[in-house]
C-alpha cells in the first residue's frame, strides 16, 4: 500500500538521505524519475522529495511497477537486521540463561532504546519479552529432557519454583508440569521480505511472509490444532528451515528436507503432497492437482486446500496457476509469487 501521510513521509525522506540503517526494511521509495525503488541505506544519489513515493511492502512497490535499484539492491537487503540488533541478539545467544539488561547492552555501546523500538516495530514485543520467552524455551527443552522443574527453575536464573510456574504459565498457557506442547516461533529474513518459521519437536509447521493477511488466524489454529502455545524460541527444525530457505533464494536448492508437521483433514495432507510433487520450475493448475490425487471432481475443493497451507515455498502452492496462465491468488500477494516462479525458471547449476 502506498504511504499518503505526509509527516510520515517526511521522517522516511529524512532517513533515506541520512541513509539510516534502523529504517532497513521498514519502507521502500520508489523514485518516480527513474522508476526504480531504494531502501534507507541507498548509496544512490538522493532524489527530491516531489519525486519519491513511500510503501511499507515490497509487494507493493513491485505491483506499483518500480524495478529494483541495482546499487542497494532491496530484493536482497530489504530486511537485514541492522548490526546492533545482530549484536544483541549475540550477546543472548552467549548467555541464553542470563538476562541481558540495559546495562549490559550500553556495555557493549548498544542503544536499549533503539533495541526495543526495533522489537516493537519488527515483532510486537519488547526485547525483554522476547528474552523471556526464549529463557522458558531453553527451561521447557531441559524438563522434557528429565530434569526436574526445580533443578530448571534455579539454574535458568529464576528465583523461585513458583516465580517460574507463574512465567511459564502467563507465556504458554500452562504450568511446566502439564508438559502442554510448545510451538516456537522465529523470525527471519529473506530477500522478499521477513517470514516467520513455527515448529514443534516433530518438524515445520508454519512457513509465512509476516505480512500475510491470515496469519493471526493461522496461529491462533495452529495452537488450536495441536492443543499448543506459541512462544518464541528455535529448534534445529526452524534452523533447517531459514537455512534451506537460504540456499532457496540463492538459488542453490531446489527440494527440501527439513521435516514437517501440518496438521490438516485427510484431504488437506493429500492436497499438500500433491503439491510438493510439482517440480522446480514448472507450474501447474488446480484440475492437474486433482487429477494427480485421483480425484478429478475436487477442483474447488483443491483451492480451499492450497489456501489453508501454512507452509509456503516448501509446499509449493505459488507454483498453480490459472489454466491460462494467469497468476490467482496467493497468501504472500500476486507480486511475490510472479517473483518466486520467475525465480524458478532458471535452474540451478546444482542442488544441495
Amino acid at each position: 500500500m502506498k504511504i499518503t501521510d505526509n509527516v510520515q513521509c517526511d521522517v522516511w525522506y529524512q532517513a533515506l538521505l541520512a541513509r539510516s540503517t534502523e529504517f532497513t526494511g521498514v519502507f521502500f521509495v520508489g523514485v518516480k524519475t527513474t522508476g526504480v525503488f531504494c531502501i534507507s541505506v541507498c548509496r544512490a544519489r538522493k532524489p527530491r522529495r516531489e519525486n519519491v513515493e513511500f510503501y511499507k511492502e515490497l509487494k507493493s512497490v513491485l505491483a506499483a511497477g518500480f524495478r529494483p535499484c541495482k546499487i542497494c539492491r532491496p530484493m536482497e537487503n530489504a530486511c537485514t537486521s541492522p548490526d546492533f540488533i545482530e549484536q544483541a541478539l549475540q550477546l543472548v545467544r552467549d548467555t541464553p540463561k542470563e538476562r541481558v539488561s540495559d546495562a549490559k547492552l550500553r556495555q557493549h555501546n548498544i542503544s536499549p532504546e533503539r533495541v526495543r523500538r526495533w522489537f516493537l516495530q519488527n515483532h510486537g514485543i519488547t526485547f525483554q519479552a522476547f528474552q523471556r520467552m526464549q529463557r522458558v524455551n531453553v527451561a521447557l527443552q531441559e524438563l522434557k529432557a528429565g530434569r526436574s522443574a526445580t533443578d530448571v527453575a534455579f539454574d535458568n536464573g529464576y528465583d523461585s519454583l513458583s516465580g517460574f510456574g507463574y512465567t511459564c504459565k502467563k507465556l504458554t498457557g500452562s504450568a511446566p508440569s502439564s508438559r502442554r506442547q510448545v510451538i516456537l516461533i522465529h523470525r527471519f529474513t529473506t530477500p522478499l521480505g521477513p517470514m516467520f518459521v513455527c515448529a514443534t519437536d516433530r518438524g515445520i509447521c508454519l512457513l509465512e511472509f509476516v505480512d500475510r493477511r491470515a496469519l493471526e488466524t493461522e496461529f491462533s489454529d495452529l495452537q488450536r490444532l495441536l492443543n499448543a502455545s506459541i512462544i518464541a524460541g528455535e529448534n534445529s527444525h526452524t534452523r533447517q528451515a531459514e537455512k534451506e530457505i537460504g540456499e532457496y533464494f540463492m538459488g542453490q536448492r531446489r527440494h527440501f528436507s527439513v521435516a514437517l508437521d501440518t496438521p490438516g483433514s485427510e484431504f488437506q495432507g493429500i492436497v499438500w503432497q500433491g503439491l510438493q510433487r510439482v517440480s522446480y520450475g514448472e507450474t501447474t493448475n488446480y484440475r492437474a492437482v486433482a487429477v494427480d490425487i485421483g480425484n478429478p471432481m475436487a477442483t474447488r475443493a483443491i483451492a480451499s486446500a492450497c489456501g489453508a497451507n501454512r507452509v509456503a515455498i516448501i509446499i509449493p502452492c505459488h507454483r498453480v496457476v490459472g489454466k491460462d496462465g494467469s497468476m490467482t491468488g496467493y497468501g504472500g500477494g500476486v507480486a511475490r509469487k510472479a517473483w518466486l516462479i520467475n525465480h524458478e525458471k532458471t535452474l540451478p547449476t546444482h542442488d544441495i
